[in-house]
């Protein structure tokens, strides 16, 4: 297991956005849904020993869940802005490598540099996070860097900030009252939704032979469990809320424990898979 660093800017930008969550972030985000899962290693059929690149990897979640699914996976390349994330991932990698090699690299995902130039990626990853990067630029960067047959998935289901359940929209609610209207995006300033599609993004580059996959995925949280999810995100990590953060987390509890049924509050999504890629591979 091996780390290398990008620019001082990216580290800045990832402290900005998710300060030091990560092990909020680790305990809980969502992990990925199994079908989609088995989907992101079909994409791998054929390939004896494959590499993942996974950019904006956060604390690992992609990588932790195909490590144990596709055990011929060799190599694990992790790309995030954020160093703290990058250690709690490597280290929540450690028992699932069995021999295999991970490398972490420190920095905005365009500017990824492969340790190891002649290793190609088989499949590049990103949930959860394109919309923080220079997207056509990471494009162009993963077209330097995957293998010929490669697939490229973007993927993510939303937050808890754009659910529209009734405990989801009073939760949003309560963190517009303590910080605003907009949605915050770290300490960077407010959150602007991307100017166009991933799909559009996706097939203005390289790799535009697109496809779109929706599962259906019900999560059960606990109040304590969206506590802790809230203080990973960069809409309502503590330091936006000051001196005022313990009587949020107070209002929120109460908040949730109402709306909780037998103590879980319910989140229907759609967990949509991207996969793409150069068209005379596809052919």
């Amino acid at each position: 297991m091996t780390s290398s660093s990008g620019e001082p800017a990216a580290a800045a930008l990832g402290e900005a956005l998710f300060g030091t969550t990560a092990v909020d972030y680790s305990r809980y985000r969502p992990g990925i849904p199994d079908p989609a899962v088995r989907l992101l290693a079909a994409t791998l059929h054929g390939v004896p020993a494959p590499a993942l690149l996974d950019l904006g990897t956060g604390t690992g979640q992609v990588p932790r869940a195909l490590l144990p699914a596709l055990p011929r996976l060799a190599r694990v390349d992790l790309v995030d802005v954020n160093p703290a994330m990058l250690d709690q991932a490597m280290s929540d990698l450690q028992p699932l490598l069995e021999g295999r090699t991970a490398t972490a690299f420190a920095g905005a995902a365009h500017t990824f540099t492969p340790q190891q130039p002649e290793v190609r990626a088989d499949l590049i990853t990103c949930c959860r996070a394109f919309h923080w990067m220079d997207r056509p630029a990471v494009l162009e960067m993963a077209d330097q860097v995957a293998a010929p047959h490669a697939v490229v998935a973007v993927m993510g289901d939303g937050s808890l900030w754009t659910h529209t359940a009734d405990w989801t929209t009073a939760l949003k609610e309560l963190i517009q009252t303590y910080l605003g209207e907009s949605r915050r995006a770290g300490t960077t300033g407010t959150y602007t939704q991307p100017a166009r599609s991933y799909e559009d993004d996706l097939a203005a580059s390289p790799f535009s032979d697109v496809r779109e996959y929706r599962f259906p995925v019900t999560r059960a949280w606990r109040p304590e469990s969206v506590i802790g999810y809230l203080r990973s995100t960069s809409f309502a990590r503590p330091d936006h809320f000051a001196d005022r953060h313990p009587a949020f987390e107070a209002e929120a509890r109460d908040l949730l424990a109402a709306y909780a049924k037998g103590g879980i509050l319910r989140e229907d999504a759609v967990f949509t898979v991207l996969t793409a890629r150069r068209p005379k591979a596809a052919s």
